[in-house]
């Protein structure tokens, strides 16, 4: 067309500046391209253009894209590029498409320094500032979408105000299920470009060009992008280079859509011989499998014709053919190309597809058979297309469905050569019913309808998630600015909306669904409201929903799960997902899937059980086909190896890896130790389609399959470690291989991440009941490979508890080794606590690390009256220290003593029955004297004399005013030990009784196990077995400062308030030293009203709170006390004269057994005998 053309009509190449030409090889545009010229490149409003497919609507696209550059170029005409500060957005329905865009633009423009992306969702190909300079970004909508939302929380968006230009190839994708993720991603530039902070920006001033194939409403397109009528552009089929021929052939239905497809590849060979002319021609196949057998039959019907093959011209022809078989490494290959046919899909190697391209476009091979992803790949023009059958399988929906009408009209494009042919044939083989619908596309009778409204909850969440939706009004503006709002005003009845309905009936239904959305999204806690329900702010559920790009039931599921989520039903929600959902169970499937579920070798980790917890004899449901075939897959040796379900595995584990990271981070959100744990390993054994007990883990290496591994397996390598000593001449014997394949093998281990060793001790006692773990990871190994990043996720979780202690997400390359992390816990009071530290490897299995601390309560030591253990661990406290009230001078004792003897002395302590029912009165009483002078009287001395002289002691006259202690007594004892308590616990630190004589303070040392309160049995177990916890460095002691002994108590202020602290009994008769049984207990009667329930502990200043007291009970080493007056110092004459020997008493904490308290007096009285 452009050569009838006058040349004046034609723009030239020259028009543009200097520094843009070179970009083009031609030196005038065509007839399209120059009618569109001064509107891309002269003027900067939004375009929607309608053109036939190979017309020459690439060129459009850089015409703006230099447009948009030219306001870099100075006055003197130099091109001074200032590098990602104006962005081009280029959107194309699929990947080949962008990769072809991306390889032609980066030659053509990387010469002015044009930096061009590929934007994936992938994280290894781009960083932020890599996006940040970048200023052509190429991606599709499904990537763009789920990109930008994966990158919301580390700046991933701050591009978006960099926006100047966006390009949306082939618009009509709208009209498929896909479209939706497109008109999102425009809508929401819209949105933010219309933003008051945005108003300084580029963004503010965004520019949309839009190309499709021939559509009959692309007024309303442009009304959506807010296109000016002279920015609509409409070109009908005299545009397109060659003249194209469409023929649309209706075949009767077979029994099944597969039997269809084979049944149709007996009718090519006689369609291309009807209208190709012996030309080249291109058939499109639906799957790989399909395009190998068409071309397998078409080499068995040339073969019929003997020597006069039709695919094959000349001798010369021929001869390059038979070389050509003689290089392919495909065997099938060699066989069909000596007849002129062959077969391009992406299972050949590089080397064979190259053959197979350079082949068809010399001419040589004149029939290729082919998959449908070429019409969007490299550019193979022919003569003829031929789209064997319009369907496909659709794996999202499990069934078979018409082709997007994208992938039509592209496969369509592909027909006529324009330098070769100025004619085109298509021919389309379809089934009778569906073959008007393929004449209207040809012709451009089929209208865009808007696919938003099913999946609009999930979009919807992701503008609230990005802050681009904060309240219900821009909710509605939101759906406002979609292609939705405009097709719903035009076609009602398509959207279930009365038609006549007024414009603001419209409206107000496009709110009653927002509104009903976001009521839905807060019922399951995925977005907040406020009581009116007018601003929104996203929640955790919402955040990972829109990351992970699941849908809306799928994340009901999750948040519906139980917080300790087994493995088990973890795997059953994965089967539940709407993601695999579109996976069928086929008749002939059932029998195998039975089999594998029933099968008695122990090959499945789970089974699909029956209501009674049996396995099902019969599978009978999708749910149940997934849950097989997963844990089929999971064994690592699967049983599967039908390709159908084999595809089904794969889809799978793909999305059921990404489904349980989602709930990974979901539970640990809740703080869910058990849910979180298992989602976790689930993940990594879903990419890794292995269980982390598998005994082929070595998979996980590169340039390891099934073989080997089963090889590797058979002389004992099943591990890394195993692998790594392994000799590597014996692992090619083993193998079958040759040298030097062990060394390879071994090599591969360098794409494992780092070792790491993990240590977890306990750092000190307790404070405010909380006690502390030290975390310690420490790196054993140097990165080799730092093209790939390994991370990792260190966990802490209480088991009996259900809780997650500490959560950190750890890159193993770069963490400063050692690295040390802290962990609180509340001690347990009663039962234990199962404490786990875990390192989990992503992505990876079998490297995990995990450590078990078993924490139980503190020892307390009134109980072991009752209950001793067979073994308690031994206790070593530090010496004990004695202050000078003078000087100030430590001196250490001469003597330590062990724990174990504390508890045989409190387990050897008497019952306080002191005088024996069953005495006989008439024995007589023998007296005993010692020399005090030699004797040693010390606690266990007395009460062995007691227990000696019970059974001796006369029957006492009662007094008048002394009374044997009653149960009355005990009673009011414990009362007034109570309110003293109270009293004494208001000031604990310091005790200072004021009392008409001064009296010198008791000072002793005590040795506590913690900081203030009983340190917990600490067990800590890993992988190896049980270990001890190394003593901590923050142990700590502390003395009593003026611990006062008895001090409130009347019953000892009689006893030594004296002159000069002489002790003061009611019998002044008997002689010091020379104490009776008589006097003692006639004393003890008298004076039993007033003994404290627990006077120890009342007058000892050990800084313990009142809260702090249930613990064991503690040592006290009394030395010889001194007893001052003024200046003089007087002896005890009760204290022993050996400065060696030391005395205990127990002071009991808070929570002894009540009925004991009433006889701590006694104790604390024979302590002191």
């Amino acid at each position: 067309m452009s050569s009838r053309m006058d040349t004046y009509a034609l723009k030239a190449v020259t028009d543009l500046p200097a520094p843009f030409r070179s970009a083009f090889s031609f030196r005038y545009f065509n007839s399209l391209q120059s009618e569109c010229f001064s509107t891309c490149y002269l003027s900067d409003v939004n375009m929607v253009i309608s053109a036939p497919t190979g017309s020459g609507k690439t060129v459009l696209f850089e015409l703006c894209i230099m447009r948009l550059f030219s306001k870099f170029i100075t006055g003197d005409g130099r091109f001074t590029h200032h590098k990602g500060t104006l962005k081009t957005i280029y959107i194309a329905p699929s990947k080949a498409l962008v990769q072809e865009k991306l390889r032609d633009w980066t030659k053509k423009l990387g010469s002015l320094g044009i930096n061009c992306l590929e934007l994936t969702g992938d994280n290894e190909y781009y960083t932020i500032k890599s996006i940040q300079d970048a200023d052509i970004i190429l991606t599709t909508p499904e990537k763009f979408d789920a990109v930008t939302r994966y990158r919301i929380k580390d700046g991933g968006l701050s591009f978006f105000s960099d926006i100047s230009l966006v390009l949306i190839d082939e618009v009509h994708l709208l009209n498929d299920p896909r479209g939706a993720a497109l008109e999102a991603i425009v809508s929401r530039i819209k949105m933010l470009s219309r933003n008051p902070e945005m108003q300084s920006c580029a963004l503010s001033l965004v520019r949309f060009l839009a190309v499709s194939a021939t559509i009959p409403n692309i007024n309303d397109l442009a009304e959506w992008l807010m296109a000016p009528p002279q920015g609509i552009k409409r070109f009908g089929e005299e545009m397109r280079p060659v003249k194209l021929t469409t023929k649309v052939f209706g075949y009767t239905p077979a029994k099944n859509d597969f039997l269809f497809e084979k049944r149709l590849q007996n009718y090519i060979f006689d369609l291309l011989t009807q209208f190709s002319g012996g030309k080249s021609a291109l058939i499109f196949c639906s799957t790989r499998k399909g395009a190998q057998e068409a071309a397998q039959r078409l080499t068995q019907i040339a073969m019929t014709f003997g020597h006069s093959t039709p695919f094959i011209k000349s001798r010369e022809q021929q001869e390059r053919l038979r070389e050509a078989s003689l290089s392919c490494g495909d065997k099938q290959m060699q066989s069909y190309i000596l007849y002129g046919v062959g077969y391009h899909n992406g299972g050949l190697s590089m080397k064979d597809r190259n053959l197979i391209e350079g082949l068809f476009l010399n001419g040589d091979l004149q029939i290729l058979c082919t998959t449908n992803t070429l019409a969007h790949g490299i550019n193979l023009p022919a003569h003829t297309v031929v789209i064997k059958s319009t369907q496909y399988f659709n794996k999202e929906k499990g069934i078979y469905t018409e082709y997007e009408r994208s992938m039509v009209l592209q496969m369509c494009g592909r027909a006529g050569r324009p330098p070769f042919d100025d004619t085109g044939m298509v021919i389309i083989m379809t089934r009778r019913e569906t073959v008007h619908l393929y004449e209207n596309l040809l012709s451009g009778c089929e209208m865009v309808e808007s696919q938003l409204l099913p999946c609009v909850t999930e979009h919807l969440t992701a503008e609230i998630v990005q802050s681009t939706v904060s309240d219900i009004s821009r909710a509605i503006e939101w759906m406002k600015c979609s292609y939705l709002y405009v097709r719903m005003k035009k076609n009602p009845e398509h959207y279930s909306i009365a038609k006549g309905l007024s414009s603001d009936r419209i409206e107000k239904h496009l709110q009653e669904i927002c509104v009903h959305k976001v009521n839905e999204l807060s019922q399951y806690q995925m977005v907040w409201t406020d009581e009116d329900g007018f601003f929104l702010k996203p929640l955790e559920p919402g955040n990972l929903m829109t990351k992970y790009y699941l849908k809306f039931d799928t994340m009901k599921h999750i948040i519906q799960a139980p917080e300790n989520c087994s493995m088990e039903e973890t795997l059953h929600i994965i089967c539940r997902a709407e993601e695999i959902a579109w996976i069928q169970l086929r008749r002939n499937e059932k029998k195998f899937l039975n089999d594998i579920n029933n099968e008695k070798d122990g090959r499945l980790r789970f089974h699909v059980l029956d209501d009674k917890g049996k396995r099902k004899k019969r599978i009978q449901t999708r749910e149940d086909k997934i849950f097989v075939l997963v844990n089929d897959c999971l064994t690592g040796d699967p049983l599967v190896h039908d390709l159908s379900m084999s595809q089904d595995t794969n889809s799978i584990c793909s999305n059921g890896s990404r489904i349980a990271k989602c709930m990974k981070e979901y539970f640990m959100y809740k703080k869910s130790y058990k849910g979180a744990l298992n989602a976790t390993l689930l993940a990594n054994c879903l990419h890794q389609k292995l269980w982390d007990n598998s005994p082929y883990l070595l998979k996980q290496l590169p340039g390891i399959g099934m073989v080997t591994a089963k090889a590797l397996h058979s002389m004992g390598v099943t591990s890394f470690e195993t692998l790594s000593e392994a000799d590597p001449r014996k692992i090619e014997l083993v193998t079958g291989r040759k040298y030097p394949f062990g060394n390879h093998i071994k090599e591969s281990l360098l794409s494992l991440p780092p070792k790491v060793k993990m240590e977890v001790e306990e750092t000190g006692g307790q404070r405010m009941g909380k006690s502390k773990l030290l975390i310690t990871l420490t790196r054993l190994s140097e990165p080799v490979q730092l093209t790939k990043r390994h991370y990792a996720d260190m966990m802490v979780g209480v088991e009996e508890d259900n809780l997650i202690l500490f959560k950190e997400k750890i890159r193993l390359e770069d963490f400063s080794s050692p690295y040390h992390a802290t962990v609180l816990f509340s001690s347990p009071q009663q039962g234990k606590l199962t404490i786990k530290a875990h390192l989990i490897f992503e992505e990876m299995i079998g490297m995990d690390l995990c450590h078990k601390v078993i924490v139980t309560p503190p020892i307390d030591l009134n109980v072991i009256h009752k209950y001793r253990p067979k073994e308690l661990p031994s206790f070593n406290p530090k010496d004990l220290i004695k202050k000078n009230d003078n000087n100030g001078i430590s001196v250490p004792p001469s003597e330590e003593y062990q724990y174990n003897d504390l508890i045989e002395n409190s387990i050897s302590m008497p019952s306080f029955k002191l005088i024996d029912e069953d005495s006989e009165d008439d024995k007589p009483v023998v007296e005993t004297e010692d020399d005090d002078d030699c004797r040693i009287i010390t606690e266990r001395t007395v009460f062995d004399h007691i227990r000696k002289k019970s059974k001796t002691l006369p029957v006492l006259p009662t007094s008048n005013d002394t009374s044997s202690p009653s149960l009355e007594d005990f009673t009011l004892i414990r009362k007034r030990t109570r309110e003293r308590h109270l009293e004494l616990d208001n000031d604990m630190d310091v005790m200072e009784v004021q009392q008409s004589s001064k009296i010198r303070r008791t000072r002793m040392g005590i040795q506590y196990p913690g900081i203030t309160d009983p340190k917990p049995k600490i067990h800590i177990i890993d992988e190896y077995g049980p270990t001890e916890i190394p003593k901590s460095s923050n142990e700590y002691s502390y003395l009593t400062n003026d611990a006062e002994l008895f001090a409130g108590d009347e019953f000892f202020q009689e006893m030594w308030g004296g002159e000069g602290g002489k002790p003061v009994t009611e019998h002044q008769n008997i002689e010091s030293g020379k104490l009776s049984e008589e006097t003692i207990f006639e004393h003890v009667r008298k004076k039993g009203r007033n003994f404290p329930a627990d006077s120890t502990e009342s007058t000892l200043d050990c800084r313990i709170s009142h809260t702090q007291r249930k613990g064991p009970s503690v040592r006290i080493s009394m030395a010889k006390n001194d007893i001052t007056s003024g200046e003089g110092d007087v002896t005890n004459p009760f204290s022993s004269p050996s400065s060696e020997k030391r005395q205990f008493c127990l002071l009991g904490m808070a929570g002894e057994v009540k009925k004991e308290n009433a006889f701590l007096g006694f104790q604390s009285v024979f302590s002191f005998l």
